[in-house]
């Protein structure tokens, strides 16, 4: 049997931070769907000294894929070395690492390395794995040189918050009402119309035009991860004007005497666009309460509906 051709590729970028900080930034999963524009969602699996198993939801070419991978740390050395446990189609196999060089007390060389093959060496395979490799790999570093160099100046911007509610009912109900999501236009008084597409069980693309308190409709654009009947994540990636970001979850935790519903969002906002949209003298406290309460309305609303749904079911 022939040996599957594989594909060695390398990246780089030199980024303006010391090489600690840019490795505990690659180093920390959790962050990395703030940091990295394709990542919707990073599990930690399993953790060991100095070895990690993680599952990731990112998107490729415009699709959205899963797949878990092993990773080793060596701090010292300042080097993460990845390898797909299991790939999506159409990678037969994939792994890489990061090195990260000092250049100076203040500036680093990160380089980021993959090797692949397509399954059955299939050429226009190999070429979207080329094609998402690429693109991916430079989209990551330019997010993780703008994220670590604006780490200090963002920090005003950057912001999460939570609303929760008590639900006499099961999680199970109050899971679905947000699970269905293609059932808002119906159900939410917000939602105009909405578009939701689940080719993988779980894996969600959800569409929607929502009505603002001023009667204007905006559209957006996110993908969804659902872990019945615990949590949903999603990654917002059509945002509007005033945010760079905007991430977040539904959690529906039970006990004895009911559940907890949550929603938890993480925003950063677009400092460029404050007095653009909210007037010449607005600030970013302004902006972060603008957007607060637009978000916190619509959570609010739909935990409402929520509750409503799981305690008319008992």
């Amino acid at each position: 049997m022939a040996q599957q051709e594989l594909r060695e590729v390398e990246h780089e970028i030199r980024v303006e931070a010391p090489a600690a900080a840019v490795y505990r930034l690659i180093a920390e999963v959790e962050n990395w769907p703030r940091i990295f524009p394709p990542t919707i969602y990073v599990d930690r699996v399993e953790l060991g000294e100095g070895e990690e198993r993680i599952r990731i939801w990112a998107t490729a070419n415009g699709e959205a894929k899963n797949w878990t991978s092993r990773r080793t740390l060596d701090a010292e050395r300042l080097r993460i070395t990845f390898r797909q446990e299991v790939s999506a189609p159409p990678v037969a196999a994939m792994g890489g690492a990061w090195i990260i060089e000092p250049l100076s007390e203040t500036a680093s060389r990160v380089r980021l390395l993959h090797d692949y093959r397509a399954i059955d060496d299939d050429p226009d395979g190999l070429k979207w794995i080329d094609e998402a490799v690429d693109r991916n790999s430079r989209s990551e570093l330019d997010a993780l040189k703008t994220n670590v160099e604006l780490a200090h100046a963002s920090e005003e911007l950057a912001f999460s918050f939570e609303d929760s509610v008590r639900i006499e009912g099961a999680a199970k109900d109050a899971f679905d009402f947000v699970n269905e999501a293609g059932l808002w236009e119906v159900r939410l008084p917000h939602v105009a119309s909405v578009r939701l597409t689940e080719d993988t069980p779980g894996l969600q693309i959800l569409e929607m035009d929502t009505r603002a308190k001023d009667g204007s409709v905006h559209t957006t654009k996110s993908y969804r991860v659902a872990f019945p009947h615990q949590k949903i994540v999603y990654k917002q990636v059509t945002l509007p004007a005033l945010m760079t970001l905007h991430t977040g979850y539904w959690t529906f935790t039970e006990d004895e005497d009911g559940v907890t519903a949550s929603s938890q969002h993480t925003v950063v906002l677009n400092a460029a666009t404050i007095t653009d949209i909210l007037g010449p003298r607005a600030t970013v406290a302004d902006a972060r309460e603008y957007v607060r309460d637009a978000l916190s309305s619509n959570s609010r609303a739909t935990l409402g509906h929520a509750r409503d749904h799981a305690e008319n079911k008992r």
